[in-house]
């Protein structure tokens, strides 16, 4: 079983900001509760206003697989769409 690495960008209206950070902490906090959950750190770009990177590792494919189900992850999704200028990138590694 191969560890899943994972990189998503965010980017966030600027006006909508504190509630954004908002929802972005609420996910980390309870992503990290998930079995097979290794890291998922939320990391703020230093030059561009408004852009998050989430940085995940996770035991498996699976365990990602019902990290994407999960409940906390699916509100996160509906609150979020209307705060996001768009999400520029998600990447998926292998090691």
């Amino acid at each position: 079983m191969k560890n899943l690495y994972i990189i998503a960008l965010f980017h966030f209206k600027e006006s909508d900001l504190l509630d954004a950070l908002e929802l972005l902490k609420k996910l980390v906090i309870e992503t990290r509760k998930e079995e097979g959950c290794k890291q998922y750190d939320l990391v703020e770009d230093r030059t561009s206003k408004g852009v998050f990177f989430i940085v995940e590792l996770w035991e498996s494919e699976e365990h990602h697989h019902q990290h994407n189900s999960s409940d906390h992850l699916m509100s996160f999704r509906n609150q979020a769409a209307r705060l996001l200028k768009f999400i520029k990138a998600i990447k998926r590694f292998k090691r």
